[in-house]
């Protein structure tokens, strides 16, 4: 399938913010893509090509404005300098931006370890998602409030993301009526989609993308 993408701009109060978006065919269902601490480096573009030639159009927002971290201590470091109130109104003006393109149907929410706290936050506030995939990341939100369902895919042997919490997680949605699949991974480590990390588990991730398309051409 040949597709589209694009950078394109989002005004979020006084600023503009950069965006990626890749589009398959008109009318393709909409997908909201939120990036891990390193920023919109260039494998989380390549999962939005990698989706839209799966019929999805996806938009991923920039919530570091132009940051890119090439290891952990500087990704600690732009962590740590984050503005969190901007980062939500950030992840706000791009999907409503995507809303206003898919004409108002629901759209999905995919999220990468800090990305995938940021879903989880979408789809608590927003009614007009009801598809949620998490990569390696979760987070605490009021479940009563999440009306779609979630799809996770998490490691094995994850410091970063410890499975006890992701149970208690799993065990907080189910109470709050989330229809809920939670994946665990043997043997894989955080970050094990990303080709770019040596966390990389090559078939840990194909499964976890297959995984994924199917979850989403159901959900949307």
């Amino acid at each position: 399938m040949s597709i589209h993408s694009s950078d394109i701009q989002l005004k979020v109060r006084d600023k503009t913010v950069n965006a990626y978006l890749a589009s398959g065919v008109n009318g393709s269902p909409g997908i909201l893509l939120l990036h891990a601490w390193w920023g919109l480096k260039p494998f989380f573009k390549e999962v939005c090509d990698q989706l839209a030639e799966q019929g999805f159009s996806v938009l991923a927002p920039d919530l570091y404005q132009g940051r890119i971290a090439a290891t952990i201590e500087e990704a600690e470091k732009i962590m740590g300098q984050r503005d969190s109130e901007l980062m939500g109104d950030i992840v706000k003006a791009a999907k409503d931006h995507l809303i206003s393109l898919r004409k108002g149907k629901p759209i999905g929410v995919l999220g990468f370890s800090m990305g995938a706290a940021w879903s989880l936050v979408v789809a608590a506030k927003e009614p007009d998602v009801s598809a949620v995939v998490l990569f390696y990341g979760g987070g605490d939100v009021d479940f009563n409030s999440v009306k779609a369902k979630v799809l996770g895919h998490f490691a094995e042997m994850d410091e970063w993301e410890p499975l006890e919490g992701i149970r208690a997680m799993e065990t907080g949605m189910k109470a709050a009526g989330v229809e809920v699949t939670l994946n665990t991974y043997p043997k894989a480590g955080h970050w094990f989609v990303e080709r770019d990390r040596p966390e990389y588990d090559s078939s840990a991730a194909l499964l976890a993308w297959s995984r994924t398309f199917e979850f989403l051409r159901k959900n949307l």
